[in-house]
């Protein structure tokens, strides 16, 4: 009943999985190939037995980290006593307790039939990283991108200057207007709803 229950969206090759777990309410995803089974799950922020359990049932072999800020990592121990692979990118790997292997910018994870982008968005952290989904309109943004601005930097190792490039460049700049963005915490936006605002968020300064 679980993975039924947490069906976020779809389309003929792939489905997506959320749950909201912890005090910051983050988004956890999975995202699974449809043909083969085979899924992933991105950010295992919280609550470890409830994504223990949704891992299970819908297959996954792998956890991939957007960044390493402690609200997005607390499940990573018992995910890898239990088996799951961990990667994040080597920016960012110090900041967990542990992990498996390391996440390079401009890589193809093959998901199944499915292939997830890498995209190395610094600013939130060093190693922020997004992920895109190949023949579909969906970026997992992590906490680069949400409805209405970047992500805060103002804790150690954010940069505004840094997080307005990345989102210019490795985002506004590189895809379509169609781009459903799903971020580390609250609802879904679009690149097309975000991209007009960019200067707005330059000048207000966050």
């Amino acid at each position: 009943m679980m993975a039924a229950d947490t069906l976020h969206w779809s389309d003929a090759r792939a489905e997506i999985h959320k749950v909201v777990v912890g005090p910051f309410d983050n988004n956890v995803f999975v995202l699974r190939c449809k043909r083969t089974g085979d899924a992933i799950l991105i950010d295992a922020a919280n609550e470890h037995e409830l994504l223990l359990e949704l891992a299970k049932s819908l297959g996954v072999r792998r956890v991939l980290e957007t960044h390493g800020h402690w609200d997005h990592i607390q499940a990573i121990p018992q995910m890898r006593d239990a088996g799951y692979d961990v990667g994040v990118t080597a920016a960012d790997a110090a900041m967990l307790p542990s992990y498996d292997t390391t996440l390079d910018d401009d890589i193809v994870i093959e998901v199944g039939d499915l292939a997830l982008h890498t995209i190395h968005t610094p600013g939130h952290t060093p190693g922020s990283i997004c992920f895109r989904l190949d023949h579909a309109p969906v970026l997992f943004s992590g906490d680069t991108l949400f409805p209405g601005g970047p992500g805060n930097t103002s804790l150690e190792g954010g940069d505004f200057k840094t997080i307005i490039t990345s989102i210019d460049n490795r985002l506004f700049h590189t895809l379509t207007d169609a781009t459903l963005v799903m971020p580390g915490h609250g609802d879904d936006t679009t690149i097309g709803t975000e991209r007009p605002s960019l200067d707005e968020w330059i000048v207000r300064g966050w």
